[in-house]
């Protein structure tokens, strides 16, 4: 394809990408199951598809999203839910890549041990995309939406890690389990150092580029690269160390970025994921003549086994993983306690609901396929790669049924469930901190007035004291109604509340007409109209988008 031929494809993509996005916003399904059912589609027309050439996804592609992931996640509830996290991103996706390893050398033929394991460990890691934009719409609890985070940030790891341990024993180096296990601590630990040395170079530059939003968001698009290029120079783990180096700098922007550099820095990757996962979604659906025109060797009893093997495992391990380590270990703790012998530190439990819900929150994504595809044509002794083209079918089947099977019904499984976060605790827990932050402003006042200063300071700190006044005084107002609602109907609504974002927003728009009169008659520049619109837009970006949550 030429040039203007590609751009032609792309901006097609793009329009697609948005038409799909206007659609589920509309209709309420995910739109990361409905892009690949358009990229098939489309692959079934006559003319080009663009390949998925792995190489490029795992160096432009994946750094990106698993970076603006990281950034959104929340680093202290990764660690208070620690346990699951590695229990499902390291242990249950061993786990997978063994069972499968096992039953294709059982069951199909011409497959070996180090095959199976190879599409095992492509298609153990779950890609939480459609999953968490379900389940923020449906206002699952923030436990659930933690581990489906932290499981998404560090299964990619330990996937590729096997996969790599697992060609090295197809091609011919053999497989050796001390070697294995010493490879995948040293490339892990390697991964993470590196992710903390970026993580510090990053808040080093953050203080003295806050003043410059372009700047700091050039530092921010250029750290997931410069992360994973590092990492996988010394050979040890490129995704782990943009993940720990995004976790790490997420939890500290806070302190070190400016307010405008981090409204513009949440733009800017938003727009990145936006673009990046709508493609991607689009191009899975468009490998499938590539994926089926392999089959031509296999008969139909081999494939049907190497497919079952596959789904299979990946959608019967998991549910009876987390019933193992979440369920049963609750039920004994309880157990122990009616014995008499109560358990010094008992953890927070999870119940059936939520249990199921993890179960069905296993969809795989495009790192599934872009590693699958990077298993080479042959061995050290020339001969073809064992299975290679089943491989992909399967990984390809395993990737379109979580995908859309999983994603379709991810929504009417959780609204089953009837499983959803508390909003008046959370919207009283917000109320709480917004009353502690005036106030810390109010104190700060005060030290301020009793330092040295001029008369005109004076009138300028009572008027600011008396907004915060007015402001902690709504805020309590709040979290009264908050407490005295029995949750029988939901978050309250407060009358005056929203009668005063009426009002605000009225007055922002008759503001903005204003200004548009003045420089459609010629006395206000667009330079200047630009300028004090983005005033305007700050103050609007402070009012909620649901207020009876506020």
């Amino acid at each position: 394809m030429d040039v203007e031929s590609v751009l032609v494809f792309v901006l097609a993509a793009v329009a697609v990408v948005a038409v799909v996005r206007w659609v589920a916003a509309r209709t309420g399904l995910p739109a990361a199951a409905l892009l690949p059912l358009i990229g098939i589609g489309y692959a079934l027309l006559p003319g080009p598809d663009i390949a998925l050439e792995p190489h490029i996804i795992l160096t432009l592609v994946l750094p990106p999203l698993l970076y603006s992931a990281a950034l959104d996640s929340s680093m202290l509830a990764i660690r208070r839910n620690l346990t699951t996290v590695v229990s499902l991103s390291v242990v249950l996706v061993l786990l997978t890549a063994l069972l499968i390893g096992l039953g294709f050398a059982w069951l199909v033929p011409g497959a070996t041990l180090a095959a199976g394991v190879a599409v095992g460990a492509a298609v153990a890691p779950p890609d939480p995309v459609a999953a968490l934009a379900v389940g923020r719409k449906a206002g699952l609890p923030p436990r659930i939406i933690t581990v489906i985070q932290g499981e998404g940030l560090l299964n990619d790891a330990t996937a590729l890690t096997i996969l790599g341990v697992a060609v090295a024993a197809a091609t011919g180096d053999g497989f050796s389990a001390p070697i294995a296990l010493g490879r995948f601590l040293i490339v892990a630990t390697g991964g993470a150092v590196v992710g903390v040395m970026i993580a510090f170079l990053v808040r080093l530059l953050s203080r003295p580029l806050s003043a410059d939003p372009l700047l700091a968001n050039a530092v921010s698009l250029a750290t997931p690269f410069g992360a994973y290029l590092l990492a996988e120079q010394i050979h040890v783990s490129g995704v782990l160390a943009v993940v720990v180096a995004g976790l790490i700098v997420g939890h500290h922007t806070p302190r070190s970025a400016s307010g405008a550099g981090r409204l513009q820095t949440s733009a800017v990757w938003r727009l990145v994921d936006f673009l990046l996962e709508g493609l991607i979604f689009l191009l899975i659906g468009q490998q499938l003549p590539q994926v089926i025109d392999g089959l031509a060797g296999y008969d139909t009893a081999t494939v049907v086994a190497a497919v079952a093997v596959t789904v299979g495992v990946v959608l019967l391990l998991r549910p009876l993983w987390l019933l193992l380590t979440l369920i049963l270990p609750a039920a004994l703790l309880r157990a122990r306690s009616r014995g008499g012998r109560p358990p010094a530190t008992e953890p927070a439990r999870w119940s059936a609901r939520e249990v199921a819900v993890l179960s069905w929150a296993g969809t795989r994504g495009v790192i599934s396929l872009a590693a699958i595809f990077t298993l080479p044509l042959t061995t050290d002794t020339g001969a073809g790669f064992p299975a290679r083209d089943l491989l992909l079918f399967c990984a390809f089947v395993v990737v379109l049924v979580t995908l859309v099977g999983q994603g379709l019904s991810f929504a009417p499984i959780v609204g089953l469930l009837g499983l959803r976060a508390d909003d008046n605790d959370q919207a009283q827990l917000r109320n709480e901190a917004r009353s502690a932050s005036v106030r810390a402003a109010l104190t700060a006042l005060d030290e301020l007035e009793e330092q040295e200063h001029d008369d005109i300071s004076t009138p300028v700190i009572e008027t600011m004291r008396e907004q915060l006044r007015a402001r902690l005084d709504r805020y309590q107002d709040r979290i009264v109604l908050l407490r005295a609602n029995d949750d029988t109907t939901g978050t309250p609504i407060s009358p005056q509340y929203e009668a005063a974002l009426h009002v605000r927003r009225v007055a922002l728009d008759a503001q903005r007409d204003e200004l548009l009169c003045w420089r459609d008659a010629g006395r206000l520049p667009d330079e200047g109209l630009r300028v004090l619109e983005r005033e305007l837009d700050h103050e609007e970006r402070l009012l909620p988008d649901r207020p009876t949550r506020r």
